[in-house]
């Protein structure tokens, strides 16, 4: 029977439906146990990952009867795409499915920065009242968001930008500023240079390849508004983490909102620990119940197609 190897966490729902159809091996865990996922994939016609599983040379020749790679994401830089091409492998990423959680944590964590009041629990509770300490926070509206990718994730970013009341410009390498996607969305399209430079919120959405590694580095943060944000949900590798940790301990900038590393788990020791106005969370913008159950739900229908077209 056709088999389907599930490494990493997926919706219940989902599961129960591949396995109405297929033999199916669901284990979130499997991804920590190298050796244990190679030898699962010995008859595996599918595999379905999120991003801490390397789809590489290694689990490639593990698996002689994969046909499908099922993403439950959109990033596919954990996935080697050329080998899976040589293969005649088919690579599913669920494109869309999580735009709306990514979009409501960008302006969620625009929000908390802005306001600067996300620390002040702990001194309220024991009976401080540092009132004129958070006094000096600022409204979102009338800002301007610099959204440096525009996809379908940037899309839905800037509707929910504009609902309150922000400017959204933009940037894609390849979105043309004639494309019709940038007038329907109310977003102007600009330079990478004049975005990062003219945004107070910048916000990142961009894949990792070659061409973005670095793409936020010391030089083009020294380029961004004093005071301005940055937010970036894409891949870490996007940004130079220690030139994002020198601007805010310098208060070039005003915040900035991390929810991808060059190395996840952020390791200890870290040049970002500590810093002012930095609000880091664990790769989880697009991770909400109602986006892994889309995410999921997409992945389960589309790996079925895949392998039994009608």
């Amino acid at each position: 029977m056709t088999a389907v190897v599930i490494t990493e966490f997926m919706d219940e729902a989902a599961v129960t439906a591949l396995a109405a159809r297929f033999t199916v091996r669901y284990d979130a865990s499997l991804v920590d146990r190298a050796g244990e996922l190679l030898a699962s994939l010995t008859d595996a016609d599918a595999l379905i990952v999120r991003n801490r599983t390397p789809v590489n040379a290694a689990l490639l020749a593990a698996a002689p009867r994969l046909r499908v790679v099922g993403r439950l994401g959109v990033g596919l830089d954990n996935i080697d795409l050329a080998a899976c091409e040589a293969r005649a492998i088919t690579v599913i990423p669920a494109t869309g499915a999580n735009a709306q959680a990514v979009a409501e944590y960008v302006i969620g964590a625009a929000l908390a920065l802005l306001r600067g009041f996300t620390g002040c629990t702990t001194a309220v509770a024991a009976g401080q009242w540092p009132r004129p300490a958070m006094s000096q926070g600022r409204e979102i509206a009338g800002r301007t968001l610099g959204l440096v990718g525009f996809g379908s994730i940037g899309r839905v970013t800037a509707a929910l930008a504009r609902a309150v009341g922000m400017e959204v410009i933009g940037f894609d390498a390849h979105v043309p500023k004639e494309d019709a996607a940038w007038h329907e969305a109310g977003v102007a399209a600009h330079p990478f240079t004049e975005v990062v430079a003219s945004a107070d919120v910048l916000s990142l959405h961009v894949p990792l390849t070659p061409a973005t590694r670095n793409l936020l580095d010391a030089g083009r943060i020294a380029t961004m508004k004093p005071g301005a944000l940055l937010i970036n949900t894409a891949r870490g590798g996007v940004v130079d983490e220690a030139a994002v940790a020198a601007a805010l301990r310098e208060g070039r900038l005003g915040g900035a909102a991390l929810d991808v590393y060059a190395t996840e788990p952020l390791p200890a020791g870290s040049a970002l620990a500590d810093c002012p106005n930095l609000l880091l969370t664990p790769h989880i913008a697009g991770v909400t119940r109602e986006a892994n159950a889309r995410v999921s739900a997409l992945i389960a229908a589309k790996v079925a197609a895949a392998l039994e077209p009608a």
